[in-house]
């Protein structure tokens, strides 16, 4: 079959790093990995293995928020391979994809993703099911996310923040797959693929002068 009918599916914006292959809805090949650093040297490898060595007429690319590095990473590659390709590119966010994963193994109710942020702080979004986000990302200190949490259950890299608060809170490690990116609604798959961060870049433009 042409590629027309294919999607490739990359996510490089957390500690892991993954790309998968769809024919329609049909999963071709996958390739998961947590990687910790090290995204650059990974990524195209992975894409490489796959069938075809990845190439499709549909691109779908993890925006973030997660690692500056790693996020830049992936949408560098998707708007790469979608100039060579004459692809479409487009985005979704990673919290969304894990909640997706953990909504579609049979969570009900309200679920928060954490996830480790930077300087500190985690990033948390809430969703329900059927699939929805009940509010935006948040930047948080781990005391301002636990106290947010409530009885909700919370999944992601950065519960490891706030079992250190509360020896009882239970750890759910979670990481993005690209495999999982048809969990994700319509709506929440076709963002524009560039990044989000969640939060302020450390590095500020300074302000221009005001003319004499």
């Amino acid at each position: 079959m042409s590629d027309a009918a294919r999607l490739l599916v990359i996510d490089t914006a957390t500690a892991a790093c993954s790309v998968a292959l769809f024919e329609n809805e049909t999963l071709l090949a996958r390739r998961h990995d947590v990687v910790g650093r090290g995204h650059a040297e990974r990524l195209l490898p992975m894409i490489a293995e796959l069938p075809d060595g990845g190439r499709a007429r549909h691109i779908l690319v993890d925006v973030g928020p997660g690692s500056f590095t790693g996020i830049r990473v992936g949408i560098a590659a998707a708007r790469a391979l979608a100039l060579g390709w004459g692809a479409e590119a487009r985005g979704y966010s990673a919290l969304a994809l894990i909640a997706a994963a953990a909504l579609a193994d049979g969570d009900v109710g309200e679920l928060a993703v954490v996830t480790e942020g930077g300087h500190g702080e985690v990033f948390m979004q809430v969703f329900a099911a059927p699939f929805r986000a009940l509010g935006e990302v948040q930047s948080l200190r781990p005391e301002a996310a636990l106290a947010a949490l409530g009885m909700r259950r919370a999944v992601g890299s950065g519960t490891r923040w706030l079992a250190d608060l509360d020896p009882d809170f239970p750890v759910a490690k979670a990481w993005p797959d690209a495999a999982d990116a048809l969990l994700l609604p319509p709506d929440y798959r076709a963002l524009s693929p560039a990044p989000l961060y969640g939060r302020a870049p450390d590095a500020k433009l300074p302000s221009p002068k005001a003319p004499r």
